[in-house]
């Protein structure tokens, strides 16, 4: 199959302004007409975030956080609202719309509802975001026991809109904490259940997040792992005993029925999933967090699917850890708009990565600095590229320069009880991160870009029971959410100093910050039909 070239520019109509914009949009249903109109909409002002007190020692409701990110605020890059849940130890993790871009057209629809499924109770709050968006209030809660009942299923996590207007969230397991693939299926009016999504006895035995595409006839899912294996936190004697995902699972959009299974290594735990927005392109990225590895997936000539690996960041082998060797962990990724850039973080490593992908079967890291330097030649903008202010220390110039790598915490940064005995990429340990005067607990995790592409948005923790166990000290500081500044002509990123919301200083005591969202959709919530 041949690569895809970069995408072509569909037509666009010209805007006076972003007001002008809006109101184009609004008057054409939710979201934006393609992915490239969407680039040209305006600059975010403020993100729900959910945040989690589970596992923190602290009885208190997870909450959605509603934070303040225009630099013209006086109250940038703060908490402006906390909106409680009703019972404790839900584990908000994900969120998503009840309608967006994929009912672009419909004008009976209007994006005003906040869809957060609670990963560990299998509660499915539903906030509305309309009425005041900077105040988002309860609207709905779907019990457990609903969701138990009518679906078979459990431990619910993605959360997308369909263009019928219904909304589907995909699930880890069934109700006893077995793993499970399957879909619940929400109407998009009434929020109440409609049953599952998917058809037939055939189901994947386990799921996660996942991405669909009408014109390919198509939605494939992910696999992370057995539930009831998760919640304890993660346990090396669960390797190699078929309790993390190896597969990414194909279904038939048109009769539901689960139709392949690509098998992308034993323990290999595929996490998100990402179909290049362009809703003509048959192909797009898989992020593998346990084996620290990028899989292009794309449609055959034959017409079934495959994957191939195309990024692999190397272990570094380790004293002081849970293992001898320490993957990169990557536990996010993201395509820019318009599919030229894929980012990913590296939660235990450290680092997050910018990939050129107009050829997508070789993702090319990019940066400003393009070739290794003279000795006694370190160019000032690498060293700000890495956020830092001292001497150049941790990178190895043949391996690091011509990239784009952001080190914001992690485990092997130098002075923490993690010894980097072997590495493939760096001379030595990286410094620890400090912004604002803080040393920021944990590793980028949750990665978010604006509709321009320009600003990278980050947080730092993954998974409660995760947390704890390899960044304890953000159970007791609290999480953070940063910005990445982004070259978008020829690749780089650079920590934006001035930005820092600290989860750490919330009133009930520090908190777990997850996800992102942006009120009028993002790229990793929008799908183009």
């Amino acid at each position: 199959m041949q690569a895809r070239s970069a995408p072509s520019a569909a037509p666009q109509q010209t805007r006076s302004s972003q007001a002008s914009s809006v109101e184009k949009c609004g008057a054409c249903g939710p979201g934006y007409a393609s992915p490239l109109d969407a680039m040209k909409g305006p600059r975010e002002e403020i993100v729900y975030i959910p945040c989690i007190y589970r596992n923190t020692g602290r009885k208190k409701p997870d909450f959605l956080a509603t934070v303040d990110v225009d630099p013209k605020s006086p109250h940038y890059c703060q908490v402006i609202h906390r909106l409680p849940m009703p019972n404790l130890g839900d584990e908000l993790h994900h969120s998503g719309w009840n309608t967006c871009s994929s009912c672009f057209g419909d004008t009976s629809k209007k994006r005003n509802r906040l869809i957060l499924p609670s990963l560990i109770s299998s509660r499915i709050y539903v906030v509305d975001v309309g009425t005041d968006p900077r105040a988002p209030r309860l609207f709905k809660v779907v019990n457990p026991e609903d969701v138990f009942w009518k679906c078979n299923l459990g431990y619910p996590h993605t959360s997308h809109c369909l263009g019928s207007g219904e909304i589907m969230i995909s699930v880890l397991g069934d109700p006893a904490g077995n793993g499970k693939g399957g879909f619940i299926l929400l109407d998009g009016e009434t929020f109440e259940i409609k049953g599952n999504w998917e058809r037939g006895d055939e189901v994947p035995p386990m799921g996660y997040d996942f991405w669909y595409q009408p014109r390919h006839n198509v939605l494939i899912s992910t696999e992370w792992g057995v539930p009831k294996c998760l919640g304890y936190g993660f346990n090396p004697n669960d390797l190699k005993k078929g309790r993390y995902g190896r597969r990414l699972n194909v279904w038939d959009w048109t009769t539901h029925a689960y139709v392949q299974a690509i098998d992308v290594g034993e323990d290999a735990a595929p996490l998100e999933i990402r179909f290049l927005h362009n809703p003509d392109a048959a192909e797009g990225f898989v992020g593998c967090t346990i084996s620290s590895a990028i899989h292009r997936f794309y449609r055959t000539e034959r017409g079934d699917w495959a994957a191939e690996k195309v990024i692999q960041v190397p272990s570094k082998k380790v004293e002081g850890w849970l293992l001898p060797e320490m993957p990169g962990f990557i536990t996010d990724i993201l395509i820019s708009l318009d599919d030229r850039f894929l980012y990913f973080s590296n939660w235990l490593h450290g680092d997050i990565r910018q990939y050129d992908i107009s050829n997508t079967r070789q993702p090319k890291l990019v940066g400003q600095v393009g070739q290794r330097p003279p000795p006694g030649h370190i160019p000032v903008l690498f060293l700000h590229l890495l956020g830092w202010d001292q001497p150049f220390l941790a990178f190895s110039a043949t391996q690091t320069f011509g990239f784009s790598q952001v080190f914001v915490g992690g485990s092997i940064s130098k002075g923490g009880p993690v010894t980097v005995c072997e590495d493939q990429e760096l001379q030595s340990q990286p410094e620890p991160f400090f912004i604002k005067g803080k040393r920021v607990p944990g590793g980028p995790q949750m990665i978010q870009l604006s509709l321009d592409g320009k600003r990278l948005y980050v947080t730092t923790s993954l998974y409660s029971a995760w947390d704890r166990q390899f960044y304890p000290d953000l159970l007791r500081e609290g999480s953070v959410m940063l910005q990445l500044d982004v070259d978008t002509e020829q690749g780089g990123l650079t920590v934006n100093r001035s930005f820092l919301v600290d989860f750490g200083k919330e009133p009930e005591g520090p908190c777990l910050a997850h996800e992102i969202r942006y009120p009028g959709g993002d790229c990793t919530s929008d799908i183009w039909v």
